[in-house]
């Protein structure tokens, strides 16, 4: 108990002028530090300012994906087919995942860095990739389908990392599915070529070579390797930014051969409107036309926009004759004889 202190320093007991020098002391270290920002607590808030920092997606004006386009990599989630599956996973996006070390000490994001699917959809540094294009193919000229290009982040903080994945090895591999890994390094090589899938399996042969339609969902897949860009939802890293998904390349399929959700995507662009949000965000129109949907379950429309007057049974339409009486229609032709009208 000699060493406790039962005095506030302003009490002269004991070695009272070492006390009060060291007050002094950790006070002039915490002004230093505060000045110069080497506060923990303003570097996470430099961290959150960075990577959070809202980016503009490019716009479409024909609906297609083009080289050079700013856009975001959605995977549109999975629904909960039963009461009791935990497996439901909502919006996620394709992010860079920087750890908070290498955060405070670095100017910009280093390679390698992980990547992750993160629930913050709102475009901003960590979520926003750019479409580079591999094979000479000019700015602004459409993306197709089969077509080899890389995924790059954004200039400046982001460092203009490429999208990359390799075979998995005994030493080389996610950290916790233990599948393909993917990462972001900065030079371009054969291990950062991508290439899209039409989301159709019947109609996959048909769309090769076609342009890449935006904001509709499709596969991301490996050339090297032919993998799917992942999401193993069975495991989560945690972030300075909270709990997210592993991103893998890792072709998973169910029992009919097809691919489930986790290999689902969507290239999502921005808007024309300056409110911050994506084509994603926006309401899909009625194809029908009508001013609402029709009612879940009973197929009644409400406020459909269409006179009262208009709203009776529809007309009747014209019975057509069956085989039989088409049959005895021929044959009276062929004997000469006149045929009677059906009613």
């Amino acid at each position: 108990m000699a060493n406790v202190r039962t005095y506030s320093p302003s009490v002269r007991v004991g070695n009272w002028n070492e006390d009060l020098c060291l007050e002094e002391d950790t006070l002039k270290d915490f002004l230093d530090k505060r000045d110069s920002g080497d506060l923990l607590v303003q570097k996470t808030h430099n961290l959150l300012q960075n990577t959070l920092r809202k980016v503009d997606l490019s716009v479409t004006t024909d609906g297609l994906l083009h080289f050079g386009d700013t856009v975001m990599i959605v995977n549109p989630g999975a629904e909960r087919n039963d009461v009791r599956d935990i497996r439901q996973r909502d919006l996620t996006a394709l992010c860079l995942n920087i750890s908070e070390y290498k955060a405070h000490l670095a100017a910009q994001v280093e390679a390698p860095c992980p990547v992750s699917a993160s629930r913050i959809i709102k475009p901003c540094i960590r979520n926003a990739f750019v479409i580079t294009s591999v094979d000479g193919s000019p700015h602004g000229q459409p993306l197709r389908y089969g077509q080899d290009f890389a995924l790059s982040t954004t200039e400046g903080y982001a460092g203009n990392l490429k999208l990359h994945s390799d075979r998995v090895s005994f030493l080389k591999c996610a950290k916790k599915s233990r599948q393909q890994e993917v990462s972001l390094v900065s030079d371009l090589s054969h291990f950062t070529r991508w290439k899209t899938i039409a989301f159709e399996p019947q109609l996959r042969m048909e769309y090769e070579g076609l342009p890449v339609q935006a904001n509709v969902k499709l596969l991301i897949t490996h050339c090297k390797t032919h993998q799917h860009l992942n999401i193993a939802q069975d495991y989560v890293t945690r972030t300075p930014f909270g709990y997210e998904y592993e991103v893998t390349a890792h072709m998973d399929l169910d029992s009919h051969r097809a691919e489930k959700e986790t290999n689902h995507w969507v290239i999502i662009t921005g808007t024309p409107t300056d409110d911050g949000r994506t084509m994603f965000d926006k309401p899909r129109p009625d194809p029908s036309g009508l001013t609402d949907r029709p009612m879940e379950g009973t197929g009644e429309i409400r406020n459909a926009g269409l006179d009262p007057s208009q709203t009776g049974p529809p007309p009747k339409t014209e019975e057509r004759p069956t085989m039989e009486e088409m049959l005895q229609q021929v044959e009276q032709t062929a004997k000469g004889e006149t045929t009677p009208q059906t009613q």
